[in-house]
């Protein structure tokens, strides 16, 4: 069958509206850009004025979190022992 010059050009005019519809304007979703991004950034921040609050933090003393910052960068140097290995046999001794 041979394809004629205005079938082809029908075609290749389908083809490229149909390529074309990729790069289309979405002012729907325009309007809506980075909306959920910025939801949940304001879902994150429990107290905005938290910054110039100047009362301290009632909790560990100093040296007791001192300890537990020292002992906790220490245990990615030193990885605790682990357990020897449970053997459990289910054959019996003759």
């Amino acid at each position: 069958m041979v394809i004629t010059r205005n079938r082809f050009a029908a075609a290749a005019a389908a083809l490229a509206g149909l390529l074309l519809q990729g790069c289309s304007a979405t002012p729907r979703f325009d309007r809506h850009f980075g909306a959920s991004v910025r939801a949940d950034l304001a879902a994150q921040v429990i107290d905005p004025t938290a910054a110039a609050n100047a009362n301290p933090v009632s909790g560990m003393d100093g040296t007791a979190a001192l300890a537990t910052h020292e002992r906790y960068q220490r245990s990615f140097k030193e990885p605790e022992p682990r357990p020897a290995a449970l053997i459990i046999s289910g054959g019996g001794a003759k």
